[in-house]
């Protein structure tokens, strides 16, 4: 009879063990197939250059090599009269902005 009432327990135990190891498989397979729920994020051209540029400097660095400098990203620049219409824009946002707190 003890025989028995030990069995229960004993399934209950083997059936978490399997449950378990299913779904360290569960996890293992979606590793392997790729289907994570992370999304992919695509980089442009240029940020995989800066990180290539990254790598190859640190790789000078050890190796004890002269270390190019990454190039920096270089700004637009602005011409003079296009700053001058941003400003004068600016400063008519301005005044309507200081005559429309004076009415209220």
């Amino acid at each position: 009879m003890a025989n028995l009432a030990s069995i229960p327990k004993y399934l209950q135990q083997e059936r978490n063990r399997l449950g378990a190891q299913l779904e360290r498989l569960t996890h293992a397979l979606s590793v392997l197939s790729g289907t994570t729920n992370r999304a992919r994020r695509t980089i442009s051209a240029a940020g995989r250059a800066r990180i290539a540029a990254a790598q190859r400097a640190r790789w000078a660095k050890s190796k004890g090599q002269k270390v190019v400098s990454i190039a920096t990203r270089k700004g637009r620049t602005m011409s003079v009269a296009a700053r001058k219409r941003i400003v004068a824009a600016q400063k008519a946002r301005w005044a309507k902005w200081r005559k429309a707190q004076e009415k209220a």
